[in-house]
């Protein structure tokens, strides 16, 4: 088997010679930029520059020597036409974050400012001070305001927001052209990522602190909201899945993260009452449109709950599999969804074993869990979520090779 006739065949639970493998298919299964360029000379590949494609979370963009010397199957295609199947110098500029990064490189340098104390400020509100890995707002960009009536989008300028996302035709024949040029430089798996995200979240407007109870109080206007974002969503998808759909494999439709680290956000009732039919629409016209393409949902935390309200949305993958949150194991998450949603992610607890337990304890919980989460297929391996910046070199590899031993 070739990468990509791995991973679909696994997301389709049929046999696979390997266990197909990930990072960075998506923004989060991806790695620090602090870590980057250790990691490449930790696996004795040449210096690259560190393209850091996600400065929120300072992600690096891997090449595919790394995705090779790992054993990885899957490349990224994100919905602004940027990839890492092939090179585009074009699109990168130099900025080595005051020294941090060495052959850093970002998308537009002008957004950044470093202030005298060495504080790394990003579009003028978040901030990176000295010695920080990522950006950071208040309250991480959700105000917790909880006094007087709950805050709400104005339904109208939602409406203009959405309109002005809709792809215009030029979108659409860049983004073919790029899709077909990873479809001919790579015979991985193309994940694509963005345009086709529907915007619904748990932690949307007004943040994680307001939006579950705006949902308990006025359900009604939640609709509203959740239908006309479906409503712009199926208007992308349309006009763009025609045009894509025999060079991508996995479409990712949103980041919801429905758990935090012991329960769900919200109750199974609020789930399937104001999120389940609209992802569920969203899902069937995907794959009306793009019948052998495979739908992706990330969403972090204790979510053992509500697996079987998100299979019912029609979601073929389930990421990040975060089984050490709220209490359930790799092999409750794997009976539960056995033969019916594949997982994505799950590989080694995060948290505790990855950047506290020896390299022997990795080695003995990722062959553990690989062997539950893979039994009858329906599995990529990947880390929980990003490697983050004080994960070394030597774990991350002898995550991928106990990966691939198991």
């Amino acid at each position: 088997m070739n990468s990509r006739e791995r991973v679909m065949a696994a997301l389709n639970f049929q046999p696979v010679d390997r266990l197909p493998k990930d990072l960075n298919g998506m923004r989060s299964t991806g790695v620090s930029a602090f870590t980057y360029q250790a990691l490449r000379r930790a696996l004795q590949l040449p210096p690259k520059p560190t393209r850091i494609h996600d400065t929120g979370q300072m992600l690096a963009l891997p090449h595919p020597d790394v995705l090779d010397a790992l054993g990885c199957d899957v490349v990224i295609v994100e919905g602004d036409g940027l990839t890492n199947a092939y090179e585009q110098p074009g699109l990168w500029h130099d900025f080595d974050f005051n020294g941090r990064i060495p052959g850093g490189q970002v998308r537009d340098a002008s957004k950044y400012r470093v202030l005298p104390d060495g504080t790394i400020t990003l579009g003028g509100l978040a901030s990176m001070p000295p010695g920080a890995h990522v950006f950071n707002d208040e309250h991480a960009g959700q105000p917790l305001i909880l006094d007087g009536d709950l805050p709400r989008p104005d339904l109208k300028e939602v409406r203009r927001t959405l309109e002005a996302a809709l792809l215009t035709d030029a979108q659409i024949r860049d983004l073919r052209d790029t899709c077909r040029r990873v479809r001919e430089s790579s015979d991985r798996a193309v994940f694509f990522w963005g345009q086709m995200c529907m915007g619904l979240c748990i932690h949307g407007y007004g943040g994680l602190a307001v939006f579950p109870m705006l949902c308990l109080e006025d359900p009604g206007f939640i609709h509203e909201l959740h239908a006309l974002h479906l409503e712009y969503a199926l208007r992308n998808a349309r006009a763009l899945l025609p045009e894509i759909r025999d060079y991508v494999d996995i479409i990712g439709t949103d980041a919801d993260d429905w758990g935090n680290q012991q329960s769900l956000m919200a109750s199974p009732a609020t789930f399937r009452d104001l999120f389940l039919p609209y992802r569920r629409q969203h899902n069937v016209e995907i794959h009306r449109l793009a019948p052998r393409c495979n739908t992706f949902l990330h969403s972090c935390g204790a979510l053992y709950g509500i697996l079987d309200l998100i299979m019912q949305t029609e979601t073929n993958i389930l990421n990040p599999v975060q089984w050490p949150a709220g209490g359930h194991t790799p092999l409750e998450w794997k009976d539960k969804v056995r033969g019916r949603m594949a997982l994505w992610g799950g590989g080694v607890d995060s948290q505790h074993t990855l950047p506290l337990g020896s390299i022997a304890d990795i080695e003995q919980e990722v062959a553990r869990n690989v062997a539950i989460l893979a039994k009858d297929s329906g599995y990529v391996f990947a880390n929980i979520h990003n490697l983050l910046a004080d994960i070394s070199p030597e774990k991350i590899i002898a995550l991928y090779r106990a990966a691939a031993k198991a």
